[in-house]
């Protein structure tokens, strides 16, 4: 029996990250990284209309004991995300060095 398919949404929040991620690396490494990235980060995105629960709650909301959202890694780079009805909404694409805590709660809760 075939799995169930989900829509996937991305937020404006999510396009604006995956653009300025693309360009920062076109600029800093090559255009050809920035393009490998973004088919990557299309893959997984293609990935989570079969399997949105493949990601890990994570660890920042975690000890918040918030366990709506998830995430999937891709090099550095962390993609949150969170599954309503059968909507997968992403809503940040974040370098996983960068000061989590404060993005997350930014962005993901509005604080």
């Amino acid at each position: 029996m075939p799995q169930p398919r989900f829509a996937v949404a991305l937020t404006q929040g999510a396009e604006d990250d995956l653009e300025e991620i693309h360009a920062y690396l076109a600029e800093q490494r090559s255009p050809d990284d920035a393009d490998a990235l973004l088919d990557e980060c299309l893959s997984v995105i293609e990935s989570l209309e079969s399997f949105p629960a493949r990601g890990a709650v994570p660890k920042e909301l975690d000890a918040l004991g918030i366990r709506d959202f998830r995430q999937v890694l891709m090099r550095q780079y962390r993609l949150i995300y969170r599954v309503i009805d059968h909507t997968v909404f992403i809503l940040l694409i974040a370098d996983g060095r960068r000061d989590m805590q404060a993005l997350l709660e930014r962005r993901v809760l509005g604080r």
